[in-house]
Order: structure tokens, then C-alpha cells, then sequence
């Protein structure tokens, strides 16, 4: 991580907190823990919530194999425009999460198999958090993965505890990883399956 993504993301933290939802990029030891449980042979088409400065974004170029069809979204129009400058050939597309259905339909993708997230979940309402799982649904097939981090902070907030309880709702298998002590602030994630 380059120390311009690192201001660039903090830049965007001061202006949208609560969508940002931390004040530094992810670590690459939470990077390994949410990207690298993944069965990646099995993947062959992924989509990444929330990129950001693209931290999960690199972690899953190095792992999935050639001919895979991977797209990103990310709400944040400045955060969407300099992730594109640094991956010109990802396919990112500067929009909510709740479009994901019409965004998989435009590129020719009835279900994907995997979806790595880094909403800041804990930061959403009941009805966004619904929203978005919802959403995220009608394109994860059956047996899909999910992995998604929360901060250990967040299992203090009403949200936080919320959206554990709502993952088993969605899936069949909900794990936690250990915590990534080297994150800012700590964290851990949830891989779960549908």
C-alpha cells in the first residue's frame, strides 16, 4: 500500500465517515485472512464489495486463475476512479451494492461464486444491511463464499452484533477467523458459505 492510497483513503474517511467506515486501508495480514480461505480453482467468477484503495482488490489478482471474470463496485466515485487508474483493465463500477443484480446482468453474469467484501457493516442500518444481503442473494450461487471483516470495536455497537445475527439467516456455514492483531484497528472476518 502506497502511502498516496494511505491519504487518499483518509482523505475520504474525513469526508464520509460513516460510508469509509475506518481511517486507514486494510492490512495485507487481514487481506490474507479474508481473501486466501477462498477455494480459488473452484472460483470463476468473483466480485469484490467496497475495494477502496484496493488492498483485497491485489490479494485476489494473485489468486485467481486465468479467464476468470472478476468485477469490483465501490460507492465512493473518487475511491472507484483511482482504483480504475491502477487497475485499467478490472472492470469497476462506481455504484451501490444494492445494484448488484443489474450490475452482473450488464456484464453477462447470472451468479457468481464468490463475493469478498470491505463494507463497513457495523456503520449501516437494519434496513441497508438487509438491503444489501438481499441484494447479494440473487447473484451468489449456492455453495458461494463470502467474506466479509468486521473491527472488534464494531461487536460493541448494536449494528456490529446485528449483522452477526443476520449472517445465519443467509447462510448455511458462518465462520469467524482469529483476530488480525496488525490491522488498524483490529479485526477479524466472517467467511462464510451459502
Amino acid at each position: 500500500m502506497s502511502a498516496r492510497d494511505s491519504v487518499a483513503f483518509f482523505g475520504q474517511f474525513l469526508a464520509q465517515p460513516t460510508a469509509i467506515g475506518a481511517v486507514a486501508p486494510s492490512s495485507q495480514s487481514l487481506a490474507s485472512k479474508v481473501v486466501d480461505w477462498i477455494d480459488w480453482p473452484k472460483v470463476r467468477r468473483v466480485v469484490e464489495y467496497g475495494p477502496g484503495t484496493g488492498v483485497f482488490t491485489e490479494r485476489i489478482l494473485c489468486r485467481i486463475l486465468p479467464g476468470t471474470r472478476f468485477l469490483a463496485i465501490e460507492a465512493n466515485p473518487r475511491l472507484a476512479a483511482t482504483l480504475q487508474r491502477k487497475y485499467p483493465t478490472l472492470s469497476i463500477h462506481a455504484d451501490s451494492v444494492r445494484n448488484v443484480r443489474a450490475i452482473c446482468d450488464r456484464e453477462g453474469l447470472e451468479e457468481v461464486d464468490a463475493i469478498v467484501c470491505g463494507l463497513p457493516w457495523a456503520s449501516y442500518s437494519a434496513g441497508d444491511q438487509r438491503d444489501f444481503l438481499e441484494a447479494m442473494m440473487t447473484v451468489l450461487r449456492p455453495g458461494g463464499s463470502f467474506a466479509t471483516f468486521a473491527y472488534l470495536q464494531g461487536l460493541l455497537l448494536p449494528a456490529g452484533r446485528r449483522f452477526r445475527r443476520g449472517l445465519g439467516d443467509y447462510f448455511t456455514c458462518v465462520e469467524r477467523s482469529e483476530t488480525s492483531w496488525l490491522n488498524l484497528p483490529p479485526a477479524f472476518v466472517y467467511r462464510c458459505r451459502r
